[in-house]
């Protein structure tokens, strides 16, 4: 099998391409040949060393993966050789309230991850693919997607009618902004350019902000919602952002804390959540159960996710290096076979 490891030490110049013995599948595992492989910003921390330094070495990095079971083991009854599949983030995580033991099998680290073209997993750490979606397309749902659902809809309790401002246009924020969408919600985007906030309109968004030329961009979110604020902001800048976000939402709202593209280390003022009875939540992307019913909801109002570029298995590297460069919208593939 041929692989992409981060060896020796981090950082891009040490994602090298190897091989591995081809798997053989024990009692309950399946093999799946992949197809396809997306990137999400935390693959990229995890290959530069940022996300977990004391990562153990080699690893196969990324945690999302499409493509089709080849064989089984024994005692394997959720899937069979020929269904196309897509990987689960955290293995370990079915349904339910979160563990230490279901949020430490992530795939991408610490357990090998989907930049290969074959891959050995448990039966309950796949789930089947829609058949309207390409591999390519389905290489994206499995953090992006599952993340932006269990913010929205099985953490965030999102109805219609309800407003949600989500900030940039990477992965998780178009997600979620096809998902309130989906969900009959009205939303609020937010970008450094004006060509980026048109796409999104086009996708659906109400509003669109460019934070460079409004700094003051919560300001102008409560301008917009009549001064009352937003029910829900999906919050991926961190420790530069969260501030504002907090000055964005409602009385009574919700901001769900989900990246840290500008830092995860802040001081912040604990006085504007109690006071006006905000609800901070974290987003751990999600378990099976809802990733299976992101998918039913998909299939039903036929989502498509949003493919910036796709990269072949050969320029693994050079699609790292767009998603450093940040200038994407939506999610960035890698054909891997």
């Amino acid at each position: 099998m041929n692989v992409y490891e981060i060896r020796g030490a981090f950082g891009l110049d040490n994602l090298v391409r190897a091989e591995r013995p081809d798997p053989v599948p024990g009692p309950f595992q399946v093999r799946v040949r992949v197809k396809a492989t997306s990137l999400n910003s935390r693959d990229l921390m995890m290959v530069e060393g940022r996300y977990n330094p004391r990562q153990k070495l080699p690893l196969v990095p990324n945690s999302d993966g499409a493509g089709v079971v080849d064989a089984v083991g024994p005692g394997v009854t959720r899937v069979k050789p020929g269904d196309r599949v897509m990987t689960l983030f955290a293995q370990g995580w079915q349904g339910g309230e979160p563990t230490k033991a279901g949020i430490t099998t992530t795939l991408g680290g610490p357990l090998d991850g989907a930049l290969a073209d074959t891959m050995l997993l448990h039966e309950d750490g796949v789930v089947l693919t829609p058949s309207y979606l390409s591999d390519e397309e389905a290489a994206t749902l499995p953090c992006a997607a599952v993340t932006a659902w269990s913010a929205l809809v099985t953490q965030g309790g999102l109805k219609p009618g309800d407003t949600v401002l989500v900030q940039g246009t990477g992965g998780v924020s178009i997600f979620a902004l096809q998902i309130a969408r989906l969900c009959g919600a009205h939303v609020i985007v937010t970008s450094s350019r004006d060509d980026k906030l048109e796409r999104a309109l086009k996708l659906g968004a109400q509003e669109g902000i460019n934070y460079v030329t409004t700094p003051d961009w919560e300001k102008a979110a409560r301008t917009l919602t009549g001064g009352v604020g937003v029910d829900h902001v999906v919050e991926v800048g961190g420790s530069g952002t969260f501030e504002k976000s907090l000055k964005a939402v409602r009385v009574g709202g919700t901001v769900s804390v989900i990246g840290v593209l500008s830092g995860g280390a802040g001081s912040v003022s604990l006085v504007p959540i109690l006071m006006q009875n905000l609800r901070v939540q974290g987003v751990f992307v999600g378990h099976r159960q809802s990733f299976e019913a992101l998918t039913r909801a998909f299939a039903l109002h036929d989502v498509h996710p949003v493919v910036d570029r796709v990269f072949p298995f050969a320029e693994a590297r050079a699609a790292f290096e767009h998603m450093k460069q940040g200038a994407h919208f939506g999610k960035i593939v890698i054909q891997v076979s």
